[in-house]
């Protein structure tokens, strides 16, 4: 697993899609394919109102990812130092086989280049001190660049505070 993670905090999320342009911007994504995903849910009655739920996806940077176990060329790879799954665009050939082992359907065609292109954090911000574009353009402040630890720790806090609200869950 990646030592750092996209956390969504998703009632904060309006659905702008913000975070989807300004990752499509910062690394020049072609119309089609997209690195992160906002994934709407509903609409659904809550107390006779209107919902509608965003789900933020985008690469989970695999503990044992299963792209990188795919690809016959190791174009598809694993940073050491960080766990950052990126493709290294001069030795992919196109077969497109980390797009088929990647459950979540992250890695994605790139018409325009005939190789397959996928979410990298962008490293180069990274590498840098600075957040992936997608975090730091959410217009409503629903992502949070942490790490593991840090995510595994906001998810329980939510979870508490979610049961103290509402009661027990069943």
């Amino acid at each position: 697993m990646s030592i750092y993670y996209i956390y969504q905090d998703q009632k904060r999320c309006i659905g702008c899609y913000a975070c989807e342009v300004h990752c499509k911007t910062k690394n020049n994504v072609p119309v089609g394919p997209r690195f992160c995903r906002i994934i709407p849910i509903g609409p659904k009655m809550v107390g006779n109102i209107p919902r509608t739920q965003f789900i933020f996806m985008p690469c989970f940077h695999c503990e044992k990812p299963w792209c990188v176990s795919a690809c016959p060329t190791g174009a598809m790879q694993k940073r050491a130092k960080d766990g950052i799954v990126f493709v290294e665009q001069s030795l992919c050939v196109g077969c497109k086989s980390c797009i088929t082992a990647c459950p979540w359907g992250v890695p994605q065609w790139n018409q325009e280049t005939g190789r397959v292109i996928k979410c990298d954090y962008c490293k180069d911000r990274v590498d840098k001190g600075l957040k992936p574009a997608c975090v730091t353009k959410c217009t409503a402040q629903s992502l949070k660049w942490v790490s593991a630890a840090e995510a595994s720790a906001l998810k329980r806090e939510k979870f508490a505070k979610e049961i103290t609200e509402f009661g027990a869950l069943y």
